[in-house]
């Protein structure tokens, strides 16, 4: 019997595979935390299965994510990342991933960890919901706006409410899966 999924994942061996092995999966490691916050501001506008298939090319260019090294990029990286066609070449989002880096650095500083900053948002556990539909789970909350809100206070781009929800959906700060799905039990 084939497992039940989430909907919004059908069809696509990379999407599947993503939902079954870390969609809703709480992640408490900072620099994972900063990979899904950076691919998310890079998504926002676009589908997550955009991203999905660009994030191994996004890890080499991005020296796999690791926040000190991006918050010293200069120039001459944006430049050469803009020039890359394995990523989202939009210069905005770049810029953004380099000052997001080091604001992330200095909410570490602040809290100990981004992953106690962000986690304290929901009294560091996951919030479990009972979404039957994906079509008509939240694009927001009122969480999400709230977080969204200290972040941009914190000087972070291109974290509106919902490129935050999906981060929270994403490193299972809140469990989204649909109630049939075989995940939403596992996370």
């Amino acid at each position: 019997m084939e497992k039940q999924r989430c909907g919004w994942c059908l069809g696509d061996p990379l999407y599947e595979a993503y939902h079954d092995q870390e969609w809703g999966v709480p992640v408490r490691d900072d620099r994972r935390l900063f990979e899904f916050l950076t691919l998310e501001t890079f998504q926002a506008g676009l589908s997550w299965i955009t991203v999905l298939r660009k994030r191994e090319h996004f890890r080499r260019v991005f020296d796999n994510f690791d926040y000190r090294k991006v918050a010293g990029y200069g120039e001459d990286k944006v430049t050469a990342l803009l020039a890359d066609p394995g990523i989202i070449r939009n210069r905005l989002k770049v810029q953004a991933a380099v000052s997001n880096a080091r604001a992330f650095m200095q909410v570490q500083e602040e809290f100990g960890s981004f992953s106690k900053y962000i986690w304290g948002f929901t009294d560091g556990h996951p919030i479990r919901n009972a979404v039957r539909d994906y079509k008509k789970a939240p694009a927001t909350t009122p969480l999400s706006d709230a977080l969204s809100r200290d972040l941009k206070k914190r000087g972070f781009k291109f974290v509106g409410s919902t490129v935050v929800y999906a981060h929270m959906q994403a490193t299972g700060m809140v469990n989204d899966h649909e109630i049939t799905c075989f995940r939403h039990d596992q996370v």
